[in-house]
């Protein structure tokens, strides 16, 4: 008669050849994961208000890695692993990209305005490209409701109202807050169209004109009244200058998830009751 207790050590090289097996798995699976997330596709949210009206607080959207090659600065936590920038490439004027900050590193997102060797200039508000103002025509205002990423913004700002310099807060008749702001169409000369917001003379709104250093690109946001980009010096925290063509990162592609910031995690229902689906799914 066997004794049970004899044959039970046998299983043990099996259960640790299946622990590592699991642990390789998981392994792989990460390494995917991040050759996915560093050579593909990458998300990204957005912090602030500077490109409305396309971007609001709370939108979530993947970025395509590949169009502007390579650098460091494609890899988690800039990991000085690529040498230079392996397979660079021009973004085009109009694009919505993802670029890391050329003091502090952090990553911001604007829009690409001109490329190496352009004479850019703000008149009166104007974007002027090698001498030819771009067409900027007035369309209907833009109309955002009161959401707690605006409250939220509002009270670290220190701001007393929800909407941004420029933006008028009304009252609807259901009692819903909303802040409208003026709202323009641009058009380049290449035909690539998108919405601003200007709310009439600042003092970004005259500048240059000024030519874009070789291996770099000007970049502006879409909310040109908010927005600390190429028209101002670059500084931690805030403008970002000329910025280097290498630390190009991605562009902008798909929204994936946004929200209106009222979610708890406490109750998962509000996790759905918070999305703007409206959304979900637009080109960027």
């Amino acid at each position: 008669m066997t004794d049970p207790t004899e044959a039970a050590p046998a299983a043990e090289p099996e259960e640790k050849e299946s622990l590592a097996s699991f642990i390789w798995f998981v392994v792989k699976l990460a390494i995917l994961a991040l050759a996915f997330r560093s050579f593909l596709f990458s998300p990204f949210s957005i912090p602030s208000e500077s490109m409305l009206p396309r971007l609001m607080i709370g939108d979530y959207f993947v970025a395509a890695k590949w169009p502007y090659g390579y650098s460091r600065y494609s890899l988690p936590l800039n990991a000085p692993l690529i040498p230079g920038q392996v397979f660079a490439g021009l973004p085009e004027r109009g694009d919505v990209a993802v670029f890391k900050h050329p003091v502090d590193k952090v990553d911001y997102i604007k829009r690409v305005m001109a490329l190496p060797g352009d004479t850019v200039e703000m008149r009166g508000g104007v974007f002027v490209l090698n001498g030819e103002p771009v067409t900027k025509e007035p369309i209907a205002d833009f109309v955002q409701p009161v959401d707690q990423h605006l409250l939220n913004a509002a009270a670290l700002s220190g701001r007393p109202s929800p909407c941004s310099w420029g933006g008028l807060e009304e009252q609807r008749s259901d009692g819903q807050r909303q802040c409208r702001y003026m709202r323009f169409r641009e058009t380049l000369p290449s035909g690539v169209s998108y919405e601003v917001l200007d709310f009439g003379e600042s003092g970004a709104d005259t500048w240059g004109p000024k030519i874009v250093p070789e291996g770099h690109v000007f970049m502006m946001g879409d909310n040109r009244d908010n927005s600390q980009d190429s028209r101002f010096p670059a500084r931690s925290g805030g403008g970002v200058g000329w910025v280097p063509t290498d630390h190009l990162v991605a562009r902008a592609s798909v929204m994936v998830w946004s929200t209106d910031g009222s979610a708890e995690w406490i109750k998962p229902w509000t996790w759905f009751t918070a999305a703007r689906w409206e959304r979900i799914g637009d080109g960027v």
